[in-house]
């Protein structure tokens, strides 16, 4: 699976339209309009998963630069960065978790949470 960033597209363009855009040049595996939370309008970027690394690359020769709808779109590889070691990591040798326990103070209860309302 390659992951290609595409942006600069009309705010109302739908899924299906991006996707038949794409399709001639590769397999999609999943399609990913990003959207405000709130308002659910189109910020202008997508991320689009290919099967194969020869059709995102085929999608981005072909589309990155092109005019679609007054606008121009920008089409790349998204390259996953390196994951880094974490510091944690390096100060459990042993492999075993840190554990860590709720202390009172001598005298008092431990105060109940309350549970999360449910919308």
């Amino acid at each position: 699976m390659v992951k290609v960033f595409v942006g600069g597209f009309p705010l109302d363009m739908e899924e299906m339209q991006l996707a038949m855009l794409f399709a001639p040049h590769g397999d999609i595996s999943t399609l990913k309009i990003v959207r405000d939370k709130k308002t659910r309008i189109c910020k202008g970027y997508a991320f689009i998963e290919m099967v194969d690394r020869a059709g995102a690359e085929n999608a981005v020769e072909a589309l990155d630069g092109t005019m679609f709808a007054g606008k121009t779109l920008t089409v790349n590889i998204n390259e996953e960065p390196a994951v880094k070691p974490s510091i944690a990591s390096s100060f459990n040798s042993y492999g075993r978790q840190p554990v860590y326990q709720k202390v009172q103070r001598l005298g008092t209860e431990v105060k109940k949470k309350r549970p999360r309302r449910v919308i």
